[in-house]
């Protein structure tokens, strides 16, 4: 089920790079949320999407928002990749797939014949009463961080 604007935004906890544990609702009342899902760490993609939310990251600050990228890499590879690039987005680690499947971001792919369950790049924006404000599935990665920042600018 894809989500909608105007819902409220499903809640989680997932552990970060540090693993540390990581609550939306700690949030709430505080923040507006990107919460942004893609493929796999180190890839070119993603790399390309990572370090263009990481450089805009006072922008985002100046609209009190955190920017959250989340994927099913490990906590150890989430580490690896934030710190190849120097990554200021927080990167949460999904490996059970359950946040996933709540934002309904993944979809069957074919590789090599092969039917492999993927993340569709996927990001949402949350109010900080925890609303969906935006909800955008298949994103480009490229330019992508900037298209957001002025969603975000258009909310105050």
């Amino acid at each position: 089920m894809l989500l909608q604007v105007g819902m409220e935004a499903p809640q989680f906890e997932l552990p970060d790079a540090d693993m540390e544990m990581f609550s939306l609702a700690s949030l709430r009342g505080q923040k507006n949320i990107v919460l942004y899902f893609y493929p796999k760490d180190d890839t070119p993609g993603c790399t390309v999407e990572a370090n263009e939310f990481s450089k805009r990251d006072d922008d985002f600050k100046n609209f009190d928002t955190q920017v959250i990228g989340v994927s099913r890499d490990e906590c150890l590879s989430h580490a690896a990749f934030r710190d190849k690039y120097g990554l200021s987005v927080l990167l949460l680690s999904d490996t059970e797939s359950s946040v996933c499947k709540k934002y309904g971001v993944l979809y069957d792919k074919e590789v090599d014949g092969h039917k492999k369950v993927s993340i569709k790049r996927s990001t949402f924006v949350i109010d900080k009463l925890g609303k969906l404000r935006h909800a955008l599935y298949g994103v480009q990665a490229h330019g992508h961080a900037d298209e957001i920042l002025n969603l975000v600018r258009e909310m105050k």
